[in-house]
């Protein structure tokens, strides 16, 4: 299982923001974050709940949040693979529309010699 800081450390990487960003918001320093991220530093009850408010979670969520940076890797992944999916069936649709198009293009030329 991962650490208390490792999961803040996750979270704060998904939301885009650097140690100085979270430290400003908790108004801390940034090496009293730091801390905190590598778990030099304890974090009393009304710090976890700060952390978990700033991340929009209860502090329950915060504590089991057990997300992995490999499974966010592979989500970020499958994301890209879904949108090349979507864009690959637009193709497949598209064929089809013209495929459909030469058809009755087809069809009429007979019909009219």
């Amino acid at each position: 299982m991962k650490t208390l800081g490792k999961k803040i450390r996750l979270l704060r990487h998904q939301k885009g923001w650097s140690q100085e960003d979270v430290a400003k918001r908790l108004d801390i320093s940034i090496p009293a974050f730091s801390k905190i991220e590598t778990g030099i530093t304890d974090i009393n009850l009304s710090r976890l709940e700060q952390i978990a408010d700033l991340f929009e979670m209860s502090v329950v969520q915060l504590l089991t949040f057990n997300d992995a940076e490999g499974d966010l890797k592979y989500a970020n992944e499958l994301e890209t693979i879904n949108k090349k999916l979507m864009d690959r069936e637009t193709e497949v649709i598209d064929l089809q529309k013209k495929v459909i198009e030469l058809f009755e293009e087809l069809r009429q030329s007979k019909a009219t010699a």
